[in-house]
């Protein structure tokens, strides 16, 4: 009955985990170390064919695919990006410090909406900057992340900066408390960041040391410190009065240019010198998390089905024990199929195991069984040789209360299996005493037994009914 189940789904998870090692292999030094700045056509290479290895990749069940499908498309989007030679920079930061104008100013026109209230910015979408060192660079202007409706929005541009090839983190003024967030929010996106103090025409020089070395301080570990910058995207007019031929006041507001060359020139020295490197590397790591997602996907569909396959033995097991008429010879059906249900969980985590190594599984977690439930295993060993003197209703109400202890046991054996076989054939730093303890007191016994003893009445009697016919 229990080695009948599920297969060919059994067999598409081992597959899937095959492929999730193969990906975490391809990405494991691209998400744990900085590249050169040399060598980005290398990376750049590199980083397309293991998208595309991902994307293509056939051992990925359709289920988890589906699943995350926005995930994959989002991937996509990144591969397409990298074939055209596209760098992304995205503008972040609270509402109304001018990441708008910031962004406006970059391009040299307003291809952004620019205002004083929350909200303004509504959606996200590339612009094209201009070409560096062979990359087409887009500038993305995000939603502040303190809108009136912001949580979502916030997450919007926390997810805009994630899949960017470098952000520029907007303030201006000293960073508040909420902005300083942000920034270790972003830092764990492992995405190069320059922090732009706007609004500088509003301070006086001294001023400004002051603030960018503020600044340089919230940002110690984050942003290096020639990538604190100071720049005015759009400082206001100047007001300039003077007589006409008539002695009469006139009053002239003269628009200011945009003063961004610090910003301007950190970024083109950045996207120089390792634009295409950021690149790759972003990609890499978006897939390098998106293969962590895939994993835990399929290690849940592993815990599923190892969950499925010990239900099944339990209903074997007790079955068993409650059907078979001879006294102790149940315990060692029992013991058998306890023997079966460790070699198919060691199965389903693709783990194989020799009949030697599931009978030393099976002996450490029993040993610890006898020590905690030694009274119910005395119970089961009575109501074995009860079994065998009972008759009529005494019979079946002995061999249903043995079926349900044969059962819970099997229930704590397959899952303390389960969790040495899911940590990879290990019991951890707390050993296997801990970890079968932990099983028997999260368990909750009366209902099992409950359980257990209705479904075995139910099969008796559909047994019984089979019989008469």
């Amino acid at each position: 009955m229990a080695l009948a189940l599920a297969s060919a789904y059994y067999q598409n998870v081992n597959t899937s985990l095959s492929f999730w090692q193969r990906l975490r292999s391809r990405f494991g030094k691209s998400t744990t170390e900085s590249p050169p700045s040399s060598g980005g056509d290398r990376h750049h290479a590199q980083a397309e064919a293991s998208l595309r290895a991902l994307l293509d990749d056939p051992g990925i069940p359709d289920a988890i695919r589906t699943s995350l499908a926005e995930d994959f498309n989002q991937l996509e989007s990144m591969l397409g990006k990298l074939e055209r030679g596209e760098l992304h920079l995205a503008v972040f930061g609270r509402v109304s410090v001018g990441k708008s104008a910031l962004a406006n100013a970059l391009l040299g026109e307003a291809a952004f909406e620019v205002g004083v209230l929350h909200g303004t910015t509504r959606e996200v979408s590339p612009r094209a900057w201009r070409e560096v060192a062979g990359s087409g660079v887009h500038v993305i202007d995000t939603p502040g992340i303190d809108e009136l409706d912001g949580e979502a929005r916030e997450q919007l541009a926390v997810e805009v900066a994630g899949i960017s090839d470098l952000v520029v983190f907007v303030v201006d003024g000293d960073m508040t408390t909420r902005e300083r967030e942000a920034l270790v929010l972003l830092a764990k996106t492992e995405r190069p960041l320059l922090l732009a103090l706007n609004k500088a025409d509003r301070y006086d020089e001294a001023e400004i040391e002051r603030l960018l070395t503020r600044l340089r301080e919230h940002a110690h570990g984050f942003v290096r410190e020639e990538d604190v910058v100071a720049v005015s995207a759009q400082p206001p007019p100047l007001r300039r009065v003077s007589l006409d031929s008539e002695g009469h006041d006139q009053v002239e507001m003269i628009r200011q240019s945009a003063n961004i060359e610090a910003l301007r020139n950190r970024l083109t020295d950045v996207l120089t010198r390792e634009g295409r490197t950021l690149s790759a590397l972003n990609a890499s790591l978006f897939a390098g998390r998106l293969t962590d997602a895939v994993a835990a996907r399929i290690v849940a569909a592993r815990r599923e089905l190892a969950a499925k396959v010990i239900r099944q033995y339990c209903l074997a097991k007790s079955i068993a024990v409650a059907l078979n008429p001879v006294p102790v010879a149940d315990l060692l059906a029992a013991g058998a199929l306890d023997a079966a249900l460790v070699t198919h969980l060691a199965r389903v985590y693709d783990l194989p195991l020799t009949r030697r190594e599931a009978g030393g599984l099976i002996t450490t977690i029993c040993a610890q069984l006898v020590a905690l439930m030694g009274a119910i295993w005395g119970i089961h060993l009575a109501a074995s040789a009860l079994k065998g003197i009972s008759a009529g209703m005494s019979t079946v109400l002995t061999a249903t209360a043995q079926g349900a202890l044969a059962w819970y046991a099997t229930e704590i054996v397959g899952r303390a299996a389960d969790r040495y076989l899911a940590a990879g054939k290990s019991w951890g730093d707390q050993g296997a005493k801990r970890v079968v303890t932990d099983i028997v007191a999260n368990l909750d016994r009366d209902s099992i037994l409950r359980e257990a003893r209705e479904e075995i009445m139910r099969r008796l009697r559909n047994s019984e009914v089979s019989d008469s016919r």
